[in-house]
């Protein structure tokens, strides 16, 4: 595993791949071509949630489908938050959105490079990140 994908970049993936950055395409199927997983937090599942009862955030599918394809998809590996993660980001007063800070103290204690198109996350320069 080498990549933890951002919330944003995973719904991209699923349904609307051409929104994708041309690094963050190449990356993922670099991967898929290698059979290594594509991270996603546990926090993102949240998000995901949230999202879809969130009329200011525009999700493209109903959450069933998203959680399915998220489950039955072998590339797409769901990593906890634990304790590290969590004092990690804690600490990570930079960003202001709590998911924003668990997303990157996940990639950052599991030592993956971030897919984001987040342009707070890739300022505060506190991950590696393919944008």
């Amino acid at each position: 595993m080498r990549f933890l994908l951002d919330t944003h970049v995973v719904l991209r993936w699923l349904f609307e791949p051409k929104k994708l950055s041309r690094e963050q395409t190449r990356a993922m199927r670099e991967a898929a071509r290698r059979g290594e997983p594509l991270a996603l937090s546990a926090s993102s599942l949240i998000e995901i949630a949230v999202g879809t009862n969130d009329r200011r955030h525009r999700v493209v599918a109903p959450i069933s489908d998203i959680f399915a394809e998220l489950e039955m998809n072998p590339i797409f590996h769901i990593l906890p938050i634990t304790f590290a993660i969590a004092v990690d980001a804690g600490a990570l007063s930079i960003l202001r959105d709590p998911a924003d800070r668990t997303i990157v103290a996940t990639a950052r204690v599991h030592r993956l490079r971030l897919l984001t198109s987040d342009q707070r996350i890739i300022d505060s320069q506190l991950v590696s990140v393919i944008d």
